[in-house]
Formats: C-alpha cells, sequence, structure tokens
C-alpha cells in the first residue's frame, strides 16, 4: 500500500473536515478490512486513476451527513437527506480528493479523481471489485461523531 497515498487522504480529509466544520479533528488507529458497512449509511466513493489507480471511500451515517451538510451551508439546519444534502456531502468528498491529488502531485505522484458517487441507504455494505485490502482511517470530529475514511489502491 502507497504510504504516501494514505498520507495524502489523511491530511487532506482532516484539513477538509476542520475547514468545513470548524470543528478539531481526531485521526483514530488505521486498520485493514475488506468492504465498507455502515447502518443508515451515506457512502461518498470517489476514483482514483492514474500512477495511483483504487478507490477512496467516505462512509459516515445520515446524522453525521446532515451535520455536515449544515455546516457547509453556514449553519442552516438540514433536516432530511435530499438533493441538496446530496451535493453538500459529495462536494466535501471532491474537496478532500482534490486536496489529497494536489499533495501528491507536490510529491511527483500524478493522479487524477472522478467526480463523486453518493451512496445513501439502510443497512449498506460497499464491496470494492479487484481491491483485497481497504485501509480504513477513521477520522472524529470534536462531539459530533466518526467518518471512515477507506483508502482502496490496487497495487
Amino acid at each position: 500500500m502507497n504510504v504516501d497515498c494514505i498520507n495524502a487522504f489523511i491530511s487532506a480529509g482532516t484539513l477538509v473536515l476542520k475547514q468545513a466544520t470548524q470543528q478539531d479533528v481526531s485521526t483514530g488507529k488505521a486498520f485493514v478490512k475488506t468492504t465498507s458497512a455502515i447502518e443508515d449509511a451515506v457512502c461518498l466513493i470517489v476514483g482514483l486513476t492514474g500512477k495511483i489507480r483504487g478507490k477512496v471511500s467516505i462512509n459516515m451515517d445520515k446524522k453525521m451527513a446532515l451535520d455536515l451538510a449544515s455546516s457547509m451551508m453556514g449553519g442552516y439546519t438540514v433536516t432530511e437527506f435530499d438533493e441538496m444534502t446530496s451535493s453538500a456531502v459529495g462536494e466535501l468528498a471532491n474537496m478532500i480528493a482534490g486536496n489529497a491529488s494536489t499533495i501528491l502531485y507536490d510529491k511527483g505522484i500524478g493522479i487524477e479523481i472522478t467526480p463523486p458517487s453518493v451512496i445513501q441507504g439502510q443497512n449498506t455494505i460497499i464491496v470494492l471489485d479487484g481491491i483485497t485490502q481497504v485501509i480504513c482511517i477513521p477520522l472524529s470530529l470534536a462531539g459530533k461523531g466518526t467518518i471512515e475514511l477507506d483508502i482502496c489502491i490496487r497495487e
């Protein structure tokens, strides 16, 4: 697994979440898993191409997605997962992936990112085809909960 890629997404995720929410963000202990599964889930998936190929999945529960969308809309309280909420959290994924690609570019690793896919549903399980190892980094927002940043790279 490419350590530069993992570190780039950790740095980008922490920075973007802190800016978007004005909350402290802490990084939990990374672990390996084979699928992404969350009850009442919102999953944001961004594809990676170029020198590094794979996917990044940003997973959270619906309440976290609503809280993030509210923060991104200047404190306007979002109470349902609608098109506007989907757009807001999708943009969050785009910002994280864009920041990570800039960090990697500065290290001489050129990647392109796909537009984010936003998946929302009950008892969602995401299986990433052809990828056997998923590195999960929990990102905790003070008093709000945890987002899982799943980095899945084909070696």
